[in-house]
């Protein structure tokens, strides 16, 4: 079995790339240089026809055309991670544990992602997303820490997508301030010390 994971630098890739460097997952790591276009080549148009990272290749399944499998999106990728290599979803809370981090993941690309994005002109939505998110972290910080006893508990697919997102925020966002949201900067602060977002993020 092998993972081939395509990205590049300050992408989406280096989301998937912590999950795979966090839960110790083997994978193969191609980095496409954007500025020449590579992703725009009809060899990674196979695998995302609309040319952007990340996209994975898993080898273990096939697709519809009997080849290995190839996806893309980042919260899809990382949703197939958490259920066939990361032992998310075993035990008895494993259903619950499945849709909960769906939701999550649809949740950050969907809503919380484009309130960065939009931080500026629409100020007043990020707020209130992080105000919530504050209050959530106040009782741990995984995300779906209590959902069942299963060992599988714990860090997982859901939590490297919105913590992601969250220390993007200094980077991307320098104007919003964190004060009001302790649980927030804590978050971020934690998620910067991890060696392996540090890896993934080319950090070290």
């Amino acid at each position: 079995m092998s993972l081939t994971l395509y990205g590049a630098a300050r992408s989406r890739a280096s989301m998937v790339r912590w999950y795979l460097e966090e839960k110790g997952i083997a994978y193969q790591w191609i980095s496409l240089d954007l500025g020449a276009g590579e992703h725009r080549q009809p060899a990674f148009l196979a695998m995302n026809p609309f040319g952007k990272v990340p996209a994975l290749v898993d080898d273990s399944l096939a697709g519809p055309d009997g080849e290995p499998l190839k996806l893309f999106e980042s919260g899809a990728i990382l949703q197939h991670l958490a259920e066939q290599h990361g032992q998310e979803f075993v035990g008895a809370a494993g259903a619950a544990r499945r849709s909960l981090t769906l939701q999550w993941l649809l949740f950050a690309n969907a809503s919380f992602g484009p309130a960065l994005i939009q931080a500026a002109a629409k100020p007043e939505d990020l707020e209130r997303q992080l105000t919530t998110l504050d209050s959530l972290l106040s009782a741990g910080p995984s995300l779906l820490g209590g959902c069942g006893s299963d060992a599988a508990a714990g860090w997982g697919a859901a939590d490297c997508a919105i913590q992601s997102y969250l220390a993007y925020l200094p980077l991307f966002c320098p104007q919003v301030d964190l004060a009001p949201f302790p649980h927030v900067q804590a978050s971020i602060e934690a998620t910067r010390q991890r060696p392996a977002y540090q890896l993934a993020m080319g950090q070290r």
